[in-house]
């Protein structure tokens, strides 16, 4: 298919947008075992949560709680009983790892920080339609659902659309560049119209004065 029958005329592969390394290869199920256990322990854990009444906050102290006592009391047997202790590896931060974090998140909100300051001075229409629809659309879904759902679903949802539109892409490209011509002809029409009326309006308005 020629890249002006593709959506927003792309001339790379779904695989290439989403970054080409090991995310792409999980979101596109290249690498099935990994998208597959991803899938199960999350359902796992949603089961969990809604079954079980469990809280984030409360499962997290749980499992430090348990692990804690685990490790503790193996460490403190092995002392006596002169086996090797627990083979943890050493727990420590880099400078190097803390920096590139910090400038990650740092280019991460000043982009955000951007962004929203184009929009409140009204720099960028565009912007502001996207986000108001984005942040209308997470309004109404999250009165539908509790966040745990809401992020199960679009974990679901980011490991399977991808995939589905990446094997059928042909065709549901044909079917929404025909549908989105049809729309832009409908508003060509509109448009048309709603400029006709204009002359028409300020006639009357002119003879009512």
């Amino acid at each position: 298919m020629d890249s002006s029958d593709k959506l927003f005329n792309r001339q790379r592969s779904l695989h290439q947008i989403l970054g080409g390394g090991f995310v792409a290869d999980v979101v596109l199920w290249r690498r099935k075992d990994v998208t597959v256990g991803i899938l199960v322990v999350t359902l796992f854990a949603w089961v969990v949560f809604e079954i079980s009444g469990y809280t984030l906050l409360s499962l997290v102290s749980s499992v430090l709680f348990l692990l804690f006592a685990i490790l503790f009391l193996w460490a403190k047997s092995a002392a006596i009983l002169n086996r090797p202790a627990p083979p943890l590896p050493h727990l420590y931060l880099s400078e190097e790892m803390v920096n590139e974090a910090a400038y990650f998140i740092r280019n991460h909100i000043n982009m955000i920080l951007s962004v929203s300051e184009d929009i409140a001075l009204g720099k960028d229409t565009n912007m502001y339609v996207k986000v108001s629809t984005g942040l209308m659309l997470v309004s109404v879904v999250g009165g539908l659902t509790d966040f745990l759902t809401l992020g199960y679903t679009s974990l679901v949802i980011v490991l399977t659309v991808p995939a589905l539109y990446e094997k059928y892409e042909d065709q549901v490209d044909a079917y929404v560049l025909m549908a989105y011509r049809k729309l832009w002809q409908l508003y060509h029409k509109f448009d048309a119209v709603c400029v006709n009326m204009v002359p028409i309006l300020s006639l009357e308005k002119k003879k009512l004065s």
